[in-house]
């Protein structure tokens, strides 16, 4: 009696791998992705909640968007240096320390001030990390994979995004909306803790032989004509997106009003669509031009303020965060664009520099929506969707198309 023939199996096994793009670090890195960000997002999401019902006011929610969004901005050059001085596996590890320093304070401290002063650790991590995780991509993953890897990354940082805020409507609507935040940064310290023990065994460790460049003024003259018309058109769309973000919460909540658990369900429904258009986006991308599928991006950054504005129940705001969902549409395909761009020996460095100079100046934009907001809701809308707008246009215009013959 002859057995099957499974010799086939491992070469379909390969397959699948390659088409996705993954290697032992790259899959180590991926995991760690979800734990630390499972943890973040279960509290991360409700922090303009939480310091309402601190007492902090509308304002203070404004200001803590822009710490946010300037610490991103301010992190990301020095993760990039970091990622090139000591590899992206040493970096790792220091940007997780980081941040579970920052949970501590959040857990121990029960104030308003105190968060403030947490997100300047804990809100490091993504922004500091970035730059090291596509230095991993770029250096375990062939140039006509690179969005896919990239895509796979954020995949994996969206199966979290999804989770983690259903997980901490419930924490909230359990133990209320103090104690139960609270509850969800502890459970964010042990997952990065398990995340740091994690990355530390599997991730194999490289050190750039290249010497890392320290002063942004000096890798400046590297950034490209190409690489400054798309940081030109992204700062616009960032600022469609950044003038209402820690009010979609306030919205949806206080306007619409909708429970925590409902809004967990609508961040559920916006990283499943964003996760199902990933993988043939990538497959595109990686085949044929960049450029239509960022510029489709953006305009979908630049309408969503506009359909949230017109959503006054919770069915209308399914509609709206399907949208925003969709907005991920070529982000992937925007990073890889970056990587293409980037000198090859300033990956991470050039990576770090871009969203330094990008989220310095739109951290403006999120504090400026807090006096928006303070206005009327529908002048923060409407001023972030003419930004939006302004963005589309201007990179279709000035956009370059990068088609795969032109990756070096």
């Amino acid at each position: 009696m002859s057995t099957p023939d499974n010799s086939q199996h491992p070469s379909i096994f390969r397959k699948i791998l390659q088409f996705f793009g993954l290697k032992k670090s790259l899959a180590a890195m991926l995991t760690m992705v979800i734990l630390v960000g499972l943890g973040e997002k279960m509290a991360e999401r409700f922090l303009p909640i939480y310091v309402l019902a601190l007492g902090g006011s509308t304002l203070v929610v404004g200001i803590l968007n822009g710490i946010d969004n300037l610490l991103s901005a301010l992190y990301s050059f020095p993760g990039g240096y970091i990622a090139d001085r000591f590899g992206y596996k040493k970096a790792l590890a220091i940007f997780n320390l980081i941040a579970i320093f920052g949970y501590l304070i959040v857990i121990l401290f029960p104030s308003w001030p105190a968060v403030l002063v947490a997100a300047i650790f804990f809100l490091s991590w993504s922004s500091l990390s970035l730059p090291a995780t596509m230095s991993l991509v770029n250096r375990v993953i062939p140039n006509n994979k690179r969005t896919m890897g990239v895509s796979m990354n954020s995949i994996m940082k969206r199966i979290p995004m999804a989770l983690g805020p259903l997980l901490g409507g419930y924490m909230i609507y359990k133990y209320g909306e103090t104690d139960g935040v609270r509850i969800a940064f502890g459970i964010a310290l042990i997952l990065a803790v398990i995340a740091l023990i994690f990355q530390q065994r599997m991730i194999e460790d490289f050190r750039p032989a290249h010497k890392a460049e320290r002063n942004p003024l000096k890798l400046m003259k590297y950034m490209s004509p190409n690489l400054r018309n798309l940081l030109i058109s992204d700062i616009l769309v960032r600022f469609a997106e950044q003038i209402p973000y820690a009010f979609v919460v306030i919205w949806a909540m206080k306007n619409v009003g909708i429970s925590s658990v409902q809004f967990g369900i609508l961040t559920t429904i916006e990283m499943v669509t964003a996760v199902l258009i990933y993988i043939p986006v990538a497959y595109l991308a990686d085949k044929s031009s960049k450029k239509p599928f960022v510029l489709i991006t953006f305009g979908f950054f630049a309408i969503f303020p506009a359909v949230l504005f017109i959503s006054n129940s919770f069915g209308l705001l399914v509609i709206a965060f399907i949208i925003r969902g969709l907005k991920e549409f070529g982000e992937p395909t925007r990073k890889a664009l970056i990587m293409d761009l980037a000198p090859e020996d300033k990956k991470a460095g050039m990576f770090g520099l871009y969203y330094l100079l990008r989220d310095v100046i739109v951290a403006a934009a999120a504090v400026g929506g807090a006096y928006l907001w303070n206005i009327s809701p529908l002048a923060n809308f409407a001023m972030a969707a003419g930004f939006g707008v302004l963005g589309v246009f201007y990179f279709a215009f000035f956009g370059r198309d990068m088609g795969r013959s032109e990756v070096k």
